[in-house]
């Protein structure tokens, strides 16, 4: 199925998306678009004297320049957004521009270059807090509590839109937390970064009893793929994650004792959540994709672990 195609990436450059690139390299060509504000070059820079491959650095808002670089392209995946959910909350319309607008955008340019599939990175945060737990697809109180996740739902929705309008097909994943190798932010990326300021005091945003399943990046790609080869409705969503999770206090002693630090005083800024928008409970039911005959390598506590040795080494 992937072969015979030329698959443009948006997001390219970024943690999850220069993994997808690299897998996606090896299939047929890859045109990764990015604007640079959380991805970097040096994540896809081994791509860069492939002839199969070419890299755009531009705004997904630009979207008379995105209609001519989408041009005979038949595969896109929507893999850009502002991922750092917090600093979405201080600036209210970076969601709004990077995930609703953008997707807006990449939407119109497909329909008018007559580009057929999409594959779009959602989130676990278009739930909000659930009242049901396992949390299945098909949950149907979705009431996100951050802009990030009203984003993602918006984008989801215009997908939809779009797919029964236009006759296109999507594949929309809700991610776990995605952990690993490029990552550039997040809870385990910040612990290391103030443990290395500060290896005797670490402060933990909440009260250190959040928990969410976090998926190995790889994982994540492997799904990904996965879902898109094997399912083939016309708006396929699947929960892209693990069955088990992790609270944030396990995290902090993992990477105490992976940096061999002892005596470390651990202090709380106190309240459930880390900061507003915060979910402190995810625990989403996988039970489509293991039906698809797919489930992670890497259990929430390994992926963690593996995520952490990784970011020490960086």
């Amino acid at each position: 199925m992937l072969n015979k195609n030329r698959f443009f990436v948006t997001g390219g450059a970024g943690s999850i998306g220069s993994h997808l690139v690299d897998r996606l390299a090896k299939e047929g060509n890859v045109t990764a678009y990015d604007n640079l504000s959380l991805g970097k070059k040096e994540f896809i820079a081994h791509h860069f004297s492939k002839k199969n491959f070419k890299f755009i650095k531009a705004d997904l808002l630009n979207l008379n320049h995105l209609k001519k670089c989408m041009r005979k392209h038949n595969i896109v995946f929507h893999m850009a957004a502002n991922s750092d959910i917090n600093f979405g909350t201080l600036r209210t319309n970076i969601d709004l521009k990077q995930g609703v607008v953008a997707t807006y955008n990449v939407l119109e340019a497909m329909r008018i270059n007559n580009v057929k599939k999409i594959v779009f990175a959602s989130t676990s945060a278009v739930y909000g807090e659930p009242d049901l737990f396992p949390t299945p697809e098909s949950y149907g109180s979705k009431l996100p509590i951050s802009l990030y996740g009203a984003s993602k739902l918006a984008g989801e929705s215009l997908i939809s839109a779009f797919c029964h309008l236009y006759d296109m097909q999507a594949w929309i994943f809700r991610f776990a937390n995605i952990i690993g190798e490029r990552s550039t932010h997040g809870v385990m990326y910040d612990f290391v970064n103030k443990l290395r300021k500060n290896p005797k005091k670490l402060e933990i945003l909440g009260d250190g009893t959040q928990r969410k399943p976090y998926l190995y990046v790889k994982d994540c790609v492997d799904g990904i793929l996965y879902g898109f080869k094997h399912a083939n409705g016309n708006v396929n969503i699947f929960n892209l994650g693990c069955d088990d999770n992790t609270d944030v206090n396990t995290i902090a002693k993992i990477i105490i004792n992976e940096m061999n630090l002892k005596n470390v005083k651990v202090c709380y800024t106190g309240g459930k959540r880390g900061w507003k928008g915060d979910v402190t409970l995810v625990n989403y039911d996988t039970t489509k994709m293991k039906r698809l005959g797919w489930a992670p390598y890497l259990s929430s506590d390994e992926a963690v672990r593996k995520a952490v040795k990784e970011y020490l080494k960086q």
